[in-house]
């Protein structure tokens, strides 16, 4: 048995998959929050550059990756899998389970994927900076390492409360070149608006892409780049999961089922979209999870609605599963998955019963990340642990019904900046989740009847 499986340079992915072309349902499309009707490309390009409006707008199969961008992949892709051998024999289970490591790119998760392919689209189109969000960090991270290998500036909103939590994040931002400010800020009318209502705001990935789109709509030379929920952003991360299929394919097992965390969609649609292609296009049964937070139950407990993708209203209206703009997730240490809605393609499979949804809390997670530290000695990033708790249920009733299934889990980042929660978590002073009352979700959600197209009024 094959513990690790690796591939060799040359087979590093030479195409996006594009799972819009196969999907029996296309994605509704983003509405113009003033006519709510279809927004056309144009209105994208100055926040955008236009290769990468013309891929969230695309319906090719596959998309060809500039040769560039995958010369800075060779870096450090293809990216490693490994069998927990040693978690299976704790669980007592007869699943066999594979993970993906992302955690060995330079930002220490799968956000360079997309970060690269769009800090070079951005310079191809001479752009001298861009503007970002992030929750936890690592796409804030994998921006700025970006923007240094293509010599663009690089200015990130990082979420208040990760700001506060992970300063070493902070510091590998800055030690690569990025300009970091907690989120909401001084520096936009945005941040200011949420302070003056509430000056102890934590902040929200809503709250800090609304900074970032303000702080870049404001300057000729720069452009806007989000690391999640897009559909030119899914796409780029789908070399996780055509890997990860050439590497099943050399252990000699395919996936029953494939799990990943979920905070805007990008983690899981690159390890899932491909083999999701097998059960659209060859009538495969491969199970796709993706796993989120309590606090945060967007896919669980959300609703099918076009809302905005930052709280101030500044993007177009997305066709998603929401708890609303104006949701306040609870402070949870995966600030990764602390985002309001759901990208448009994953929102769409789920609505057409492609895919499935799990939440999870904080308190398990850590459990199951304690768990898989002590069999695998990977310290998984905490959104990572949402994953591992999933893939430990799916293993303990293979236990329980005595089947054999093949698991693959993607482990998008490791946790060695993320070490206060660990200590946290150990000591007993792990903050618990704020519960998500139905009635604050049915209150968030009603105040978007307005913004829904006129043609359903």
């Amino acid at each position: 048995m094959d513990r690790k499986i690796n591939l060799t340079e040359q087979e590093i992915p030479r195409f996006y998959y594009n799972i819009v072309a196969d999907m029996p349902n296309k994605p509704l499309p983003p509405l113009h929050p003033g006519t709510r009707q279809p927004i056309t490309p144009d209105l994208l390009e100055p926040l955008f550059p236009r290769e990468l409006i013309l891929q969230e707008v695309s319906s090719e199969q596959y998309i060809q990756i500039p040769d560039e961008v995958r010369k800075i992949y060779a870096q450090w892709r293809p990216t490693p899998m490994f069998r927990a051998v040693n978690l299976e024999k704790a669980l007592n289970t007869p699943a066999r389970i594979y993970y993906k490591y992302e955690g060995v790119s330079p930002a220490g998760s799968h956000k360079p994927n997309t970060a690269v392919a769009q800090a070079f689209y951005n310079k191809a189109e001479g752009i001298k900076k861009i503007t970002t969000e992030t929750g936890a960090g690592q796409w804030g991270t994998a921006l700025s390492y970006a923007c240094q290998m293509f010599g663009m500036e690089c200015e990130v909103f990082m979420v208040k409360v990760s700001y506060d939590q992970k300063p070493y994040r902070k510091i590998l931002m800055n030690t690569f070149g990025g300009k970091v400010h907690a989120s909401p800020s001084n520096l936009t009318a945005a941040g200011r608006s949420i302070l003056e209502a509430d000056p102890f705001s934590s902040g929200s990935l809503g709250i800090a892409i609304s900074e970032a789109i303000e702080r870049a709509a404001s300057d000729p030379t720069a452009h806007y780049a989000l690391g999640s929920v897009l559909n030119h952003v899914l796409l780029h991360q789908t070399i996780i999961g055509q890997e990860a299929m050439v590497q099943m394919e050399k252990a000699g097992y395919m996936p029953d089922i494939v799990i990943a965390p979920f905070g805007g969609g990008s983690n899981f649609a690159g390890i899932a979209f491909p083999f999701l292609k097998l059960n659209l296009t060859d009538n495969q049964k491969i199970r796709c999870i993706a796993v989120e937070p309590e606090s945060c139950p967007k896919l669980t407990r959300g609703e099918f609605r076009y809302d905005f993708g930052d709280t101030m209203g500044l993007t177009p209206l997305l066709p998603m599963y929401t708890l609303g703009h104006d949701f306040m997730p609870s402070p949870i240490h995966a600030g990764g998955l602390r985002y309001h809605g759901a990208g448009v393609i994953v929102s769409q499979l789920l609505k057409d019963n492609l895919i499935e949804a799990v939440s999870v809390n904080q308190q398990r997670c850590f459990e199951a990340g304690m768990q898989f530290i002590r069999t695998e000695g990977i310290i998984p990033a905490p959104e990572a642990t949402h994953a591992i708790a999933a893939v430990i249920d799916e293993a303990n009733r293979c236990r329980e019904e005595g089947t054999a299934r093949t698991i693959l889990f993607n482990l998008c980042g490791h946790g060695y900046f993320d070490m206060a929660a660990y200590e946290m978590f150990l000591s007993g002073k792990l903050n618990g989740e704020k519960q998500v009352s139905d009635s604050s979700i049915k209150d968030s959600i009603k105040a978007l009847d307005q913004f829904q197209p006129i043609m359903n009024q």
